[in-house]
């Protein structure tokens, strides 16, 4: 291989993006792909931070593309003085081009390289540019980078703003599906961080939105953080203030805001943000505050407790349990670790902030003794809960339960050492247990078998968990210690499976054992080591031939695959069988429609009048604002195709009813069934939920395939049936599927033999694995503190929202 002046290449343009992708956005992987919207966004959240921007909105599209759209001033669209093309363009198509080098356009920014929008532009399979500035609308469109047209005025306009499409490029991501939990995570951070600025988010692929807006600012945050836990002091403190460093004998201003409130739990939570930028990696600004907080409990301690004579000493982790704060600091082109923005390197914010905390959370301390007093006893009891912890760690050290050489006896361990290959499954009960024991591979495969259900740690401290046997078996089986000796890097597998039955009690267990994961050893599930093991929920036996069935929709797709082979399906409009991926097609809809049906009748409305309301396709939100319409068209609709679908004939009795919410009316329709009145109330919510929309668009779609009534003939039937729409076709088909067939729902590890375990659940070739991830750490801390928390209030709503959505109830 030669090595001269010819093996010098000199990348141009967008290549080096393309190039080494990982070097602008962090990665190609998941993370990387989200990155690309953060950039996108984090622009438009530049313009409000600037005052021209009030509303931010994100729509994850149908084909895998992403819109960000925002009202603000709109990227400028004349010509640049030195490149001598729109400044638009030079802007998408330029590394290193943007309006943010210096304090004239944005006095605080997160965008700071002026590589953002121009490596999204470059890693995106086709980019479209939409900007409103000055009267006027112009477009501009891109590929891998590359405008393929110029940017071109297409209409006018009294509004400002820019909207950007993208379409991540599938050559570079291996993976282009977005997270809604992920965005939502940041997008409502971005909000709360920016009082007043309204982000939307739709997933279009899903239904699913949010519509943040909170005019508190970080106040609101911390409160949010808080609304499932029982506060020590009623409102946040909130610390704020604008300290000044110099920098080049200039002075470089810092906006500083701090809100803390600590609650009665045992968990730290704290979110620093510098210039919106989520650190998650922590810096200068977090540990300024920390060490200040230390700092002040301590002082205040040492003058108020005993006249400061044997005043206890409380460590950093004393006084941040129990500890809810969000910090946010701006400043003029902060340092960051690396183009992700993941760790602040400012090293002069750091004594900013510990002196702003020191200064004005002691005056707050000693304006409000209550609060100053229950914030120092919640320290202290910590203090004195971790030297017990201490104790009792030592204690279970000398006995054994927790020495670094000292496993728990009933852990079957593999023969295996490097994590990297080794992998634990932590099964319910003695005799899943042996099952697992003896079905597994022992050389890459350790099975530790629980008893019952273990502590609930959301409402337990250390010294109290370390007082139970199933917890010291677990942190002993683990490796990687508990409390401050916890390292993650100690993990002795690094798959930690958990294996529980598919009924009430397993996913009690599973709940406890996640619970266990998060607030005690959350890295291990941030590295990616923590999963769910999926065990078949049915056997499906034909003869001597067994099979088994991960869940419903595999057990469907089996059965249809057993019936459409011999069956044939005539609609009556066409007279032509259909071909058989057409009616797999059609068959799928059904399936998907019948079960969102079923979703909205157990809301106590008559599935009938919602069925052909769909079918109807109406009413539609617009038409609830004309009553003639109302009264005429869509009732008449509805009723024929009650006609279309019943056998029997169902009489509705329709009421209108005015909404002056909407500035329309509400469609009440009347029926009885076995003796019981249903209302079936149209109105704008229901009109417009997902659910309904959905299944008015999937009865659109069954339609184009093929509309009812049909004719279903073979599978040994003596003469074909007549059937009026899809969903019982579909049911036809499925029992026809069933006939010869004994399907048995499996509800205990226990149920299965050894070999049949290991088969169906523990073979790495054959078996599915769900990773625990927390893509939404805000919404995951909500549902574990709502869950198993002290507070019944929350709780009981949580199950008043879910109820109805609740599926194979097990009583």
């Amino acid at each position: 291989m030669s090595y001269d002046a010819t093996s010098i290449e000199v990348l141009e343009g967008l290549d080096p993006v393309r190039k080494r992708p990982a070097m602008y956005i962090g990665s190609t992987g998941i993370d990387g792909l989200h990155h690309l919207v953060y950039e996108v966004v984090d622009n438009s959240v530049d313009e409000a931070v600037a005052g021209f921007c009030r509303t931010i909105e994100i729509v994850l599209r149908e084909d895998g593309s992403v819109a960000v759209c925002d009202d603000g001033r709109g990227i400028p669209v004349g010509e640049h003085p030195t490149e001598h093309r729109p400044a638009a363009e030079v802007v998408m198509t330029t590394l290193h081009a943007g309006g943010k080098f210096n304090d004239k356009s944005y006095k605080v920014s997160g965008g700071l390289h002026g590589v953002g929008v121009s490596v999204v532009n470059a890693l995106s399979e086709e980019l479209k540019l939409e900007i409103k500035r000055k009267g006027k609308v112009w477009r501009q469109e891109y590929r891998r980078g590359a405008p393929t047209g110029p940017l071109e005025q297409v209409d006018t306009t009294d509004e400002t703003g820019t909207q950007v499409i993208f379409k991540a490029d599938s050559e570079i991501f291996p993976v282009t599906e977005y997270s809604f939990d992920v965005l939502s995570q940041r997008l409502r951070e971005l909000s709360f961080l920016n009082a007043g600025l309204r982000i939307t988010i739709q997933d279009e692929r899903s239904q699913k939105s949010h519509d943040f807006c909170y005019e508190g600012g970080i106040v609101s945050f911390v409160e949010h953080l808080n609304r499932s836990k029982a506060s020590l002091h009623p409102q946040p403190i909130l610390l704020s203030g604008q300290r000044e460093f110099r920098q080049k004998d200039e002075p470089v201003p810092v906006l500083i805001e701090i809100a803390l409130q600590y609650n009665d739990s045992y968990n730290e939570n704290v979110f620093a943000f510098a210039n919106n930028i989520n650190t998650t990696e922590g810096g200068s600004h977090l540990i300024g505050f920390r060490t200040a907080l230390t700092r002040t409990l301590n002082r205040y301690i040492a003058t108020h407790m005993k006249n400061g004579k044997d005043a206890p000493q409380v460590s950093g982790e004393d006084v941040r349990e129990g500890l809810t704060a969000v910090i946010s600091v701006k400043l003029p082109q902060p340092e960051f670790e690396g183009q992700t923005k993941t760790k602040l390197g400012t090293s002069e914010v750091r004594g900013l902030v510990e002196t702003l905390v020191y200064e004005q959370l002691g005056d707050r301390l000693e304006e409000n003794p209550n609060v100053a007093k229950a914030i120092i006893q919640k320290a202290v009891d910590a203090s004195r809960a971790r030297s017990a912890a201490r104790k009792a760690r030592d204690l279970a050290r000398r006995k054994g339960a927790l020495g670094d050489h000292s496993l728990p006896g009933k852990l079957a361990d593999c023969q295996e050492r490097d994590p990297e290959k080794c992998e634990i499954y932590i099964v319910e009960g003695e005799s899943a247990g042996g099952s697992a024991k003896q079905g597994r591979a022992r050389e890459t495969q350790a099975i530790l078998p629980i008893k019952g259900k273990i502590l609930n740690v959301e409402r337990a401290r250390l010294d109290k968990m370390l007082t139970s046997q199933e917890i010291q078996a677990l942190i002993s089986a683990i490796g990687c210690g508990i409390g401050d000796d916890f390292d993650a890097d100690k993990a002795r597998y690094h798959k930690i499976i958990i294996m529980t039955d598919a009924d009430v009690d397993g996913s009690h267990i599973r709940t406890l054992l996640l619970t266990f994961f998060y607030r005690r050893m959350f890295p291990l599930i941030e590295r990616g080591h923590v999963y769910i093991a999926q065990p078949p929920l049915f056997k499906v036996k034909k003869g001597r031939s067994e099979r088994f069935v991960k869940d419903e929709r595999e057990l469907q797709a089996y059965l249809l695959d057993l019936a459409l082979d011999a069956v044939e399906v005539v609609p009556e409009a066409s007279g032509a069988a259909l071909a058989s991926n057409t009616l797999r097609e059609l068959l799928e809809h059904a399936a998907e429609y019948r079960k969102i049906l079923a979703s909205v009748t157990r809301r106590r409305l008559d599935e009938r009048v919602v069925d052909a309301a769909a079918w109807a396709g109406a009413p539609r939100a617009e038409s609830l604002q004309d009553e003639a319409r109302l009264r005429g068209e869509v009732t008449a609709r509805i009723e024929s195709q009650l006609e279309r679908l019943r056998a029997e004939p169902v009489a509705v009795g329709w009421n209108l009813t005015a909404d002056p919410e909407h500035g329309g009316f509400r469609l009440d329709g009347m029926t009885r069934r076995s003796g019981v009145v249903f209302h079936t109330c149209f109105d704008w919510d229901f009109v417009r939920s997902p659910d309904f929309t959905r299944l008015s668009d999937l009865a659109a779609r069954i339609s184009e395939l093929s509309s009812g009534p049909y004719r279903l003939a073979g599978s040994g039937e003596a003469e074909a049936i007549e059937i009026r729409e899809p969903v019982s076709l579909l049911e036809a088909i499925l029992r026809r599927g069933e006939k010869g067939l004994s399907i048995q729902r499996y509800k205990g590890l226990g149920e299965m033999n050894p070999d049949q375990l290991y088969e169906t659940t523990m073979d790495p070739a054959r078996r599915t694995l769900l990773q625990v991830r927390a893509d939404d750490k805000i919404e995951a801390d909500s549902v574990f503190s709502d869950l198993m928390g002290d507070d019944v209030e929350p709780r009981r709503e949580f199950i008043e929202r879910n109820a109805l959505d609740v599926q194979n109830l097990d009583v």
